[in-house]
């Protein structure tokens, strides 16, 4: 099964995606499964998973809504707010849509250290309680914390989003490469070649500034802890679908398998998100 692990869909009216305005040109458009379609079976990806855009539970509603249309959606990525003590009941009435396969905090736009503060860690006590998934939506800064908060619970099931958005376009790459590396120790957390072309100087970026950021995480990872992801619409930003594609296939290192790029392009995907089966 190949499967693209992250993108997004997104309807401007709902207006609950603060971030999303007239000033972010392209993306301030309506962006639903018809526009990915054709792209996604050009390079016969079956299944996507569709990650939270809004910091709300109406947004997750309102794509497990789209999951129960669209046989293309494998699993939903939602929003839960982990410092709110409505969050158990939350979680429990999400847990029972078969379509809910991980949620997402917002921890870039939230302080450094929020996913410290005792009432989120008393709530994600119960998360690593079921093995149940979470996508960290993380910056260079947040990996001292997140390392904290895996001391605590090392069995934590969680994947990096983007790599944790490496300063490519500045050709920096320590000190994120130690930090994220000591992430890679903990066997249960994984990470998303995703996003990358953002980070990069667009629109000027080449599949070669990509390379070293690729090669050290899957060195890093290994072949089995590491997923493909568009960031489809976001990635038009700086790109096509098709460009994101390829250039992630020419940074890979030229030795993995195909049973390794299998992997990469979709069965890791399904084993952490549990779809497919």
């Amino acid at each position: 099964m190949r499967i693209d692990a992250h993108q997004h869909y997104w309807l401007t009216e709902r207006g609950d995606y603060g971030w999303l305005a007239p000033e972010q040109g392209i993306l301030f458009e309506d962006y639903m499964p018809e526009r990915l379609a054709d792209a996604r079976q050009r390079y016969h990806f079956e299944h996507t998973i569709v990650v939270q855009a809004a910091p709300t539970v109406a947004e997750t509603e309102f794509l497990l809504s789209l999951y129960e249309e669209h046989d293309s959606i494998a699993g939903v990525v939602g929003w839960l707010d982990l410092d709110s003590p409505h969050f158990p009941e939350q979680y429990a009435k999400l847990r029972k849509h078969r379509g809910f396969v991980g949620f997402r905090p917002m921890l870039q736009d939230l302080e450094d250290d929020w996913i410290l503060r005792p009432r989120v860690l008393d709530h994600l006590e119960r998360v690593v309680e079921d093995e149940f998934p979470l996508d960290l939506q993380l910056r260079p800064r947040h990996l001292p914390y997140i390392l904290e908060l895996l001391r605590r619970f090392p069995t934590l099931r969680a994947v990096v989003d983007h790599a944790a958005k490496p300063f490519i376009a500045a050709g920096l790459i320590e000190p994120w490469k130690s930090q994220l590396t000591e992430l890679a120790a903990f066997p249960h957390i994984m990470c998303k070649l995703s996003g990358l072309v953002i980070e990069a100087n667009h629109p000027v970026w080449r599949w070669e500034d990509l390379a070293p950021y690729v090669h050290a995480v899957v060195e890093m990872f290994g072949p089995h802890r590491i997923m493909f992801g568009s960031d489809w619409p976001v990635c038009l930003l700086a790109s096509s679908y098709d460009e994101v594609y390829e250039a992630l296939l020419q940074a890979l290192p030229a030795h993995l398998s195909e049973e390794a790029q299998a992997a990469l392009f979709g069965d890791n995907a399904a084993r952490f998100y549990g779809v497919g089966e």
